[in-house]
């Protein structure tokens, strides 16, 4: 199963459902697909879909999910690899008015460049990037908040 999680930021992303929406009608997507849209406002015909999800069905998308399809936040991101999904990354760009300024575009390329998630940084793209997610081995998300804690710990106790 795909499932696209496009976080609860009030901007829009339906260029990203779009071409999801496009993929499916095609039949170059075959999998099931869900979609949390968010404050998009298109509505997918090909998939379903529901604007926001509760802690407990996000949970249950993303256990079922093989592929997560995501904005570029660090959270929604984290929360996949950390599940050991395969991810696809597509940035939130101003230009289509996503988001305020450009910052995914550097977020994404952090995590492409620690070969964590695939990185998709123009919609039309995606169906290469499906095909490169499904055969692409990612490396294991490991958490340095346990390094963070004992360095301020050390620092704290020097003082």
């Amino acid at each position: 199963m795909i499932y696209i999680t496009l976080g609860s930021q009030k901007f829009q992303f339906n260029r990203l459902l779009i071409v999801v929406d496009r993929l499916v009608a095609e039949g170059k997507i075959t999998d099931e697909v869900f979609a949390q849209t968010g404050y998009s406002d298109y509505l997918p015909k090909h998939y379903h879909y529901k604007p926001f999800l509760d802690r407990d069905e996000y949970a249950q998308m993303m256990e079922k999910a093989d592929i997560v399809i995501t904005h570029g936040g660090t959270g929604a991101i984290i929360g996949a690899v950390k599940k050991g999904k395969k991810v696809i990354a597509v940035p939130r760009l101003a230009k289509y008015r996503e988001h305020v300024d450009n910052h995914q575009l550097q977020c994404i390329g952090e995590f492409k460049e620690m070969n964590l998630i695939c990185a998709c940084y123009d919609c039309d793209d995606l169906e290469a990037a499906l095909r490169y997610v499904r055969k692409t081995k990612f490396n294991h998300y490991q958490s340095n908040t346990a390094k963070i804690i004992e360095s301020i710990d050390e620092f704290i106790s020097r003082s």
